[in-house]
Parts: structure tokens; sequence; C-alpha cells
């Protein structure tokens, strides 16, 4: 619970720390949904730190091997990716590969939202978060992506997703038809995923 530390020298002092303190009880109390969701989060973040750096690779390795055996891949011109987190399927490689082979979109935080930017091999930590982020053009054609490659902390088996929780993902994916790919490691599969309206699910999840 927080604690509001505020000296009051009038007379409507009290009314004012009464409904002070409601807001910040109402502000600090989450939802039922919520609360599942960052269960969820938790028991995700337990599973992926159990599996060893050699498990990673090797599992992202075979992810992306059978993404680039789909004619929905082979056939795309414009694929939009992400550089990975530690905690994500590695998509270092597979990104450095195919900028050189189609055109390959990169994410980049823009205030609150995921602006695509054509990847060319540089990066940037960016500030806030110290995430590397791509330094290339911005890519405005959204309607002209064909894949999205999207990462989450975990999906289930009807394509829905659970992310970090600020939404970013949430918001850029309702602005484009893109064929959205969900990639995460089998250990991140759950049997359903809480979702409300704003959630959007993916066309397909590729695990192992």
């Amino acid at each position: 619970m927080w604690k509001l530390k505020r000296k009051y020298v009038n007379g409507s002092s009290a009314h004012n720390r009464f409904v002070m303190s409601e807001n910040i009880i109402k502000s600090s109390i989450l939802n039922p949904l919520d609360l599942e969701k960052k269960a969820l989060r938790k028991r995700m973040r337990e599973r992926k730190a159990a599996l060893s750096a050699e498990e990673k690779i090797l599992k992202s390795k075979r992810i992306f091997e059978f993404i680039e055996s789909q004619s929905w891949f082979t056939e795309a011109k414009v694929v939009m990716c992400y550089w990975s987190l530690p905690d994500e399927v590695i998509t270092h490689d597979f990104c450095l590969k195919w900028m050189k082979l189609k055109t390959l979109l990169l994410p980049r935080m823009v205030g609150p939202d995921i602006v695509p930017v054509v990847f060319d091999g540089q990066l940037v930590k960016e500030p806030t978060l110290g995430v590397e982020e791509p330094q290339g053009e911005l890519y405005s054609q959204t309607d002209m992506i064909n894949v999205i490659l999207v990462p989450g902390v975990a999906f289930d088996r009807y394509g829905n997703r659970l992310g970090r929780g600020k939404a970013y993902y949430d918001k850029f994916l309702h602005t484009t038809k893109a064929l959205k790919v969900g990639v995460c490691f089998e250990e991140q599969l759950a049997e359903k995923i809480p979702t409300d309206h704003h959630d959007l699910p993916m066309d397909q999840v590729v695990a192992f």
C-alpha cells in the first residue's frame, strides 16, 4: 500500500486526505483479470528461468527452421520481427540473415507506441528501458507488411497472447492486416490466457 506523506494546514485537510487516500487505494487494487495475468507472468518467468542457455539456443533454432520452411514466410516480401531480450526466443541470427534477403522490420518505441523500422544491422541502446533498438529508416506502409513475428510472455492454443503488460503490441497489431505469428518456447504455452477486449489473438503460434 502506498503511503502519502503530505502536510495540511487548512480546514479542509481532513477531507482532502480522505479523498486522496481513497484514490490511492483504488489505483493499487488490481481487478481479477489483472491478478490472473500477473500470476501467469510470474509462472512463466519461473519456467523460462529454468531453461539453460543451450536449451534456448536449440529451441530458437528449431523455431526459425520451421518458420523458414513455411510458404507464408518464403512468399513474404516484408517481414517484421524483433530483437530478442535475454528471456525471449533468440532472433539475432535470423534477423541478420534475412535483412539481406527481405525487407526486415524491427520495432522501435516512440513514446508509448511501436513504430516499424527497416533493419540495416545498426542498433543503439534505448536510454529509458535499456534495450537495443534499430536505427534504420521508419517504415510507414504498415499495410504492406506480410508477416509479423510476435514475442510474448505466454500463448494458448486459441492464439491468445499475454504480453508484458504495457499493451505496446496490442495497439500496434490493430493497425495492420499482416499474418500475426506468435513465437515462444513450449514452456510458455498455457492452457488458457485471460483476455479482454483490447487483446488481439495471433493467427498462428510456433513453439518448440
